[in-house]
């Protein structure tokens, strides 16, 4: 929350406004409950000075206490400081008392009695909520943790895909240059198109699904100038992507893999992409023929590509997707289903 200009830490605020609340209630309660009675109104206009003692007393026991005795020396520490806490305050209160409230207003019994209980109640307020602000910050640090790993692994797994993928590219203008030169300019001005995605658009948390589409629409196109007729590549797009968001370079591992096993020495080989996009779920499947060899192969470096979409998903869309491989009769297929929630 922004106050005058200056942003306030939700903690900080939430803070000020318990004491606030607190003690205001706390002070005001007793005039409130004695409106009736003069003596016991005055006594408690008289005691206000007093009172206000358990503002220290609340936040050295859940600002110091807690948080450092009790977190860094154990419950025994703790409960010691917090017993000389009690009998310290229980002796300013009570001093207190008899120094600025007038004789005919003091209770002359049980004085030993009140100076200590409003001490113990507050103690146990202070305790229950200090304990509860230490869980639950341990809990947002523990959470705040957790995020920064995840940041950090999707960042590495992102790094992985990067390489390999600009390596598989320039393989391929490589040979497009060296075979059909009059090609290589259209070829390039494809490449830099898949460039300006992979540096400038794949390190965003999300991207739009069409960006998505036209990314590998050109990565399947750069493909098909190379391959020309000899492989059948096939890429059937349905529904409309201008509407969802997606996490960036998921479905490119999946077609990388299908031309590195789907082409060479394969048999009439074909690559079949189909994205199906309906209104909150995204179906992408890439099918290949491949073979004994390539089978054997499929745990190997290219595995590794299909292992790293299969963490991110786990880590981007936990209980919103699915993801089957299915290696049989010499095809090689790849399923991927995204519940996106647009």
């Amino acid at each position: 929350m922004t106050i005058f200009g200056k942003k306030i830490p939700s903690d900080i605020l939430f803070k000020v406004l318990f004491h606030l609340i607190l003690w205001t209630i706390w002070i005001t309660l007793p005039l409130i409950n004695n409106a009736d009675n003069p003596r016991f109104r005055l006594f408690s206009i008289a005691v206000i000075p007093v009172t206000l003692t358990n503002i220290p007393l609340f936040l050295l026991n859940s600002e110091f206490l807690i948080p450092s005795v009790f977190k860094k020396r154990g419950m025994s520490a703790y409960l010691l400081s917090l017993l000389g806490l009690i009998a310290i305050f229980a002796f300013i209160q009570n001093f207190m008392k008899e120094a600025i409230i007038p004789d005919e207003l003091m209770r002359k019994h049980n004085d030993v009695f009140w100076a200590v209980i409003p001490v113990l109640f507050v103690t146990a307020i202070s305790t229950g909520y200090g304990f509860i602000y230490l869980l639950n910050k341990q809990e947002n640090a523990r959470k705040q943790e957790e995020e920064e790993r995840l940041k950090s692994e999707l960042a590495f797994l992102r790094s992985q895909i990067s390489p390999h993928f600009i390596f598989n590219v320039l393989n391929s203008i490589v040979y497009l240059i060296r075979s059909k030169s009059n090609q290589a300019e259209s070829v390039t001005i494809k490449l830099s198109e898949l460039m300006r995605y992979l540096l400038y658009e794949s390190g965003d948390a999300q991207v739009s699904l069409e960006k998505e589409v036209e990314y590998l629409k050109n990565y399947v196109e750069l493909q098909k100038i190379r391959f020309e007729e000899d492989v059948e590549i096939r890429l059937d797009i349905e529904g409309n992507p201008s509407s969802q968001l997606i996490e960036p370079m998921l479905m490119i591992p999946f077609v990388e893999n299908a031309f590195k096993h789907g082409v060479g020495l394969i048999k009439d080989p074909i690559i079949d992409i189909q994205l199906k996009i309906e209104e909150k779920t995204l179906t992408f499947s890439v099918k290949n023929k491949t073979t004994e060899i390539e089978t054997e192969d499929k745990d190997g470096a290219s595995g590794i590509g299909l292992r790293n979409v299969q963490r991110r998903l786990e880590l981007l869309y936990p209980g919103r997707h699915e993801l089957k491989i299915v290696n049989k009769d010499e095809w090689f297929e790849v399923e991927m289903r995204i519940m996106t929630n647009a």
